[in-house]
């Protein structure tokens, strides 16, 4: 008997299908939940973050540099604007070839082939996409040169930019400072988000240390592109809102120098090597600044060649060297009247009392002989003689009276041996010389001692005593006010180009100097202002035809140093051995209202260099017609 076998079980095949079904059904539904759940996400919850995306595609964001603030003496005169100017640049993911690309350009002429490296190091130093400057303010001929062989150079192109200009030229090149193109050095301290768009930075003076106020406040723009990234005017039905952030322009700087005073200190010094500071004792206002010879600071502005610059570096007069702020130099006899109030301070000396000047003066014990300048004698001089006719032998005596120990703490509160905190970079602070200085200057025990003769130099200021023409300025205004001194400033105030508004830089008031009164004050001016009288060593040249008083000091700086038995030829030394001329000034004597110091270097006497050249200076502030 056969038994029965089942083949086939329609029920559970039935069930076991529903049983797929549902769980198919239930994975496509909660699929379909959590798609439904990323498009609300996409399209709903941060539709406005993916649109912002999406136009990142076609909308490309060009930066808009801000003009840069300009720089106006007291009146109002400007000193540095902006033009614009045509300049080749480069952008680097768009360019083939970057080497080739540069050398190409240097055979026509674009580039200089000398530059050639340092624009591929500023170029790689960039963001690929940046837009970096290769070459600033092309001429006429250049653009027209470039404009043939366009074709042939993708991602490179010429833009118009605001460059900056120096109408006066060199006038106060040290002052004002320049700019030049941004270096990988700028790079690593700047906020390259706010430099961008921006090719230019300030390098020197003023420009550099109020770069952060004239470099004002970029903006930007959106631009409608296409793939290849080329600007259009819209892209299919779909136009966007394009959003332009306008640029702040940058402060106007206002100044304490006045070009009349400014002028008339260049073209007094002329082809000389040399400073004149001249400062209001009043608030401190530097009036003038001076360092001859100077450069055209535009040169830098539009781009110096490696060539150019080297010649500047190799010229034997160094024009790029600041000697008003950062020449180190001892002050001869200059010093002298701050001597005379530490002598009367201290008691060491009478006004009245006179000493008799042989020509010679010998330490006691001593038989070194310490002569007086030009070889002369003055017979008996008291305090006052002794400052108009600059007696050395007079001052000997008295600064080894002193010792140099009160004479370095007396001249400390002047602003000797450190900065007078003018706001620029790069002052010196000269030397002020004390025992506690040579025992840390000089490693070998011998040279560590402090000698007499040291002292009885430092007293006419020789020896290591070294000051700056700014420093001999500001001591000039202290002794014009007294004792009472003003930090020197350039900028007296910031200016909103936008609304012309004035935000004034208020003085800065320094310690006033209080151990010397007012009869000992007195006492030194009367000397300083016979100096420019009678038979003081400047009434024969800046003391001619005086129409207001003038009080002064001649000083000269020996270069080296002359043997007790050798003589002192000005017509038989070279011309750069020859001694240094200083001359100090403050007017009118009884109110000062300018402060001057000049520095003719290797000019002979202070009396026929540099006197004639501080008159000019005070002229010109002082008399109605030079204002």
């Amino acid at each position: 008997m056969v038994a029965n076998v089942r083949i086939k079980d329609h029920w559970q095949e039935q069930r076991l299908f529903a049983r797929r079904s549902l769980i198919a059904g239930g994975l496509i539904a909660a699929l379909s939940l959590v798609l439904l759940a990323r498009l609300v996400t996409l399209q709903v919850l941060r539709h406005d973050y993916y649109m912002d995306l999406s136009q990142g595609n076609r909308v490309r964001i060009e930066p808009l540099p801000a003009p840069r603030g300009l720089i106006v003496d007291r009146d109002g005169v400007v000193l540095a604007e902006n033009r614009p100017a045509y300049q080749l640049e480069l952008v680097r993911e768009e360019v083939p070839d970057l080497a080739s690309t540069l050398q190409r350009l240097g055979a026509l002429g674009l580039v200089a082939p000398d530059d050639i490296d340092d624009a591929r190091k500023l170029v790689a130093s960039h963001r690929s996409f940046d837009s970096v400057p290769i070459r600033l303010r092309l001429t006429d001929e250049e653009i027209a040169t470039f404009a043939v062989h366009r074709f042939e150079f993708p991602g490179v192109d010429i833009r118009t930019r605001l460059a900056r200009s120096y109408p006066y030229g060199d006038l106060a090149v040290h002052a004002l400072g320049y700019v030049g193109a941004i270096s990988e050095q700028d790079l690593g301290r700047i906020d390259r988000a706010a430099y961008s768009g921006t090719t230019l930075i300030g390098k020197l003076g003023l420009e550099s240390a109020y770069e952060r106020q004239l470099h004002g406040r970029n903006g930007s723009r959106e631009v409608l592109v296409n793939a290849q990234g080329r600007s259009v005017q819209r892209q299919g039905a779909f136009v966007p809102q394009l959003r332009t952030v306008a640029p702040v322009a940058g402060e106007d700087l206002v100044l304490a120098i006045d070009i009349g005073v400014q002028k008339a200190a260049e073209e007094a010094l002329g082809a000389r090597r040399g400073a004149v500071v001249a400062i209001d004792p009043a608030n401190g206002d530097v009036l003038a600044m001076t360092s001859r010879p100077g450069f055209d600071p535009n040169s830098f502005g539009r781009g110096i060649t490696r060539v150019e610059y080297q010649a500047l570096l190799d010229d034997i007069d160094r024009p790029l060297f600041d000697r008003a702020l950062r020449g180190t130099y001892p002050s001869g006899s200059t010093i002298k009247p701050a001597i005379a109030l530490a002598g009367l301070a201290y008691g060491e000396v009478k006004p009245e009392e006179r000493r008799f000047c042989a020509g010679v003066y010998r330490l006691p014990g001593s038989s070194r002989m310490f002569r007086e300048g030009r070889g002369g004698r003055h017979g008996a001089v008291d305090l006052r003689d002794a400052i108009s006719r600059s007696c050395d032998v007079y001052f000997y005596d008295l600064s080894n009276r002193l010792g140099v120990d009160r004479l370095a703490a007396f001249l400390a509160p002047f602003g000797f041996g450190s900065v007078t905190g003018i706001d620029i970079g790069g002052e010196k602070p000269g030397l002020l010389p004390s025992r506690e200085w040579k025992r840390k200057a000089f490693s070998r025990p011998e040279d560590q001692v402090w000698f007499p003769g040291e002292t009885v130099n430092f007293g006419i200021g020789q020896g290591y005593f070294l000051v700056t023409p700014l420093q001999l300025a500001h001591y000039t205004s202290i002794l014009a006010n007294q004792g009472t001194s003003y930090q020197p400033r350039l900028v007296r105030a910031l200016r909103d180009p936008a609304t012309g508004t004035l935000h004034p830089v208020a003085p800065v008031k320094g310690a006033q100097i209080t151990a010397v009164s007012p009869e000992q004050w007195h006492i030194v001016m009367e000397g300083m202002a016979n100096t420019l009288r009678g038979r003081g060593t400047a009434a024969a040249t800046a003391g001619r035809n005086m129409t207001y008083a003038i009080a002064g000091k001649t000083g000269t700086a020996q270069v080296f140093s002359v043997g007790q038995t050798e003589k002192y030829d000005e017509k038989t030394v070279p011309e750069r051995l020859r001694d240094h001329s200083w001359f100090i000034a403050f007017a009118p004597a009884e109110a000062p209202r300018i402060a001057v110091a000049v520095l003719v270097e290797n000019g002979g006497f202070g009396s026929t260099g540099a006197a004639p050249i501080a008159r000019k200076v005070m002229d010109a502030w002082l008399l109605p017609e030079n204002r």
